[in-house]
């Protein structure tokens, strides 16, 4: 037998990695002898039945894991034209279900604000995306929405950025959100990495579309991170082509400090190549400014 086939308990799996949204998680299928391709639409089973998804990445094999642990589940087939007939009915369906369960919440005057209502592929699940500040009873409403829909319901109760994600919108930059175009998960981002970056830390400049702030803050955070600390930081004495002085701001973009000169107090840039070296120490003074 194989070592390989034996160390990893089975023969290795032929797998692609399929998303169901544009900017949702990639998870892996078994795709068995079927040809197909980044792009492809197709038929998988899933823990919610059966859904369409897009092939996302190329075939690659998987190796069997102890206990048939994190096996990928099936991809079924390639999506044909009654499957695309089947998934523009389901869109159609969730249109007249979001204009239902709105007045139903309505009515039951519940505080709560509808996102999104999906149809499963299958037509025997609807899951039902809701915002709320609050927790919401929302067990009699389900059992209403559910026998009206004729089919089991989902609530999901999302925070802001999940929404966001969902909805989808163009963002202050002109282009389609990260989160909804291609951002997979969310990162924590807070007003450090703003200041970092020397932004202005106005809340209606740094927030996003979703009231959150913008998810792009922490993109070129590590890269500001790594420039500044080439640079001297600010309070340290340097000797530069352009005066002696004290380091007030660093500009990592443009590889350079700002500095206060002693002789007349004036205030001027300086590139890493305008200091100068003192006394073996580097480019900078290790004087600190008394």
């Amino acid at each position: 037998m194989d070592e390989t086939v034996s160390r990893h308990h089975g023969p290795p799996l032929r797998v692609v990695g399929v998303k169901f949204k544009i900017a949702g998680m990639i998870r892996d299928f078994d795709a068995g002898g079927f040809d197909v391709a980044v792009g492809d639409a197709v038929i998988v089973e899933s823990e919610r039945g059966t859904a369409m998804a897009t092939v996302a990445t190329s075939p690659r094999e998987w190796l069997p894991q102890p206990g048939g642990a994190g096996k990928p589940l099936r991809l079924l087939k390639k999506a044909d034209e009654g499957d695309f007939a089947k998934d523009d009915l389901n869109r159609r369906r969730e249109r007249e279900s979001d204009q239902l369960v709105r007045e139903m919440i309505r009515e039951r005057r519940l505080e709560m604000k509808l996102v999104k209502v999906e149809h499963g592929f299958d037509g025997t699940k609807a899951t039902i995306y809701f915002f709320a500040e609050n927790r919401v009873d929302f067990r009699e409403l389900v059992r209403d929405i559910a026998h009206r829909l004729h089919m089991r319901v989902e609530m999901k109760q999302i925070g802001a950025r999940d929404e966001t994600k969902l909805v989808g919108a163009l963002g202050p930059c002109g282009r389609e959100l990260c989160c909804s175009s291609w951002l997979r998960e969310f990162h924590a981002v807070s007003v450090k990495m703003a200041k970092e970056q020397d932004l202005s830390l106005n809340p209606s400049k740094l927030a996003g579309m979703c009231g959150r702030l913008k998810c792009c803050l922490r993109y070129e955070y590590e890269t500001y991170l790594e420039l500044k600390r080439e640079l001297p930081a600010v309070g340290r004495r340097v000797t530069s082509v352009k005066g002696d002085g004290v380091v007030v701001k660093q500009m990592p973009i443009r590889e350079a400090v700002l500095i206060r000169r002693d002789d007349d107090g004036s205030e001027v840039e300086a590139t890493l190549e305008d200091l100068v070296a003192k006394k073996g120490s580097g480019v900078v003074s290790e004087e600190k400014d008394h």
